[in-house]
């Protein structure tokens, strides 16, 4: 396996740490109720990065084929999407 391509055990374990940081952060900002669109939104940025870090790192995507990247980051894309609809919509009724 090379470095390039799979990047270091040490980057990989600050990467995790990194992710439990951002979940734990998340998970504090729902206890204490941060609501309104800019606590959304911080969570929903939040969570993407987290996404995106799983799909081009640990699945080892970062270097892959431009399709295969292009296919896993759209779907977070289109999820997110569908989730900032349905947020929008919720508001507006």
């Amino acid at each position: 396996m090379s470095a390039r391509m799979h990047g270091t055990p040490r980057g990989s374990t600050i990467l995790f740490a990194t992710l439990i940081l951002a979940t734990v952060a998340t998970w504090g900002m729902g206890s204490l109720g941060v609501t309104g669109t800019w606590g959304v939104a911080i969570l929903a940025a939040i969570s993407f990065w987290k996404g995106a870090v799983v799909i081009l790192d640990f699945m080892a995507l970062r270097h892959a084929p431009l399709l295969w990247r292009a296919i896993t980051m759209g779907w977070i894309i289109v999820v997110w999407a569908l989730i900032a609809i349905a947020y929008i919509k919720g508001l507006a009724q």
